[in-house]
């Protein structure tokens, strides 16, 4: 009985961690490339993931990420390694809402089966009228989780 009760607290633990990956936007993949061939499994590779910034229409951002492959990783047992890349870039007329946070996730996805996920923030740099997004994991890596920035001023956008 106690073990029924401990398999359905994981099960919901790992509903939540699920459930908490659906907020900010949704990537679209561009491509991947091969950084490893498998003989059994899905191959090691890079991806290049979009999305545009949910709240701030005019700015999209692309992320590349490193993916596991071999069976772990074909299986979605595998955990990414933490290493990625970030650029976000003005693709349209920026138009930022007056009640937006200083802080706010605009992008998250899980990594690994539990309690790793890749987040992009947004935070504003309002002296310099800029929109900086930093992506990071929370898997702490030497007490410090790897991270990455890209910044987009705030200008008027001319066709």
């Amino acid at each position: 009985m106690k073990t029924m009760k401990t398999a359905a607290l994981v099960l919901l633990a790992q509903l939540a961690m699920i459930g908490l990956g659906a907020a900010g936007a949704a990537a679209e993949e561009v491509g991947c490339v091969t950084t490893a061939w498998k003989l059994i499994g899905a191959n090691h590779k890079i991806c290049v993931d979009a999305f545009d910034d949910p709240r701030i229409p005019g700015v999209a951002c692309h992320l590349s990420q490193a993916r596991t492959g071999g069976i772990a990783g074909s299986l979605g047992l595998a955990s990414d390694p933490s290493k990625f890349s970030i650029a976000c870039r003005q693709i349209g007329p920026i138009t930022v809402p007056p009640a937006l946070p200083e802080n706010e996730i605009v992008f998250n996805e899980n990594t690994s089966i539990l309690f790793k996920e890749t987040r992009v923030i947004r935070m504003i740099d309002k002296k310099r009228f800029t929109l900086v997004y930093l992506v990071y994991s929370t898997k702490l890596i030497d007490g410090s989780p790897m991270n990455s920035i890209s910044t987009v001023p705030i200008m008027p956008w001319k066709q």
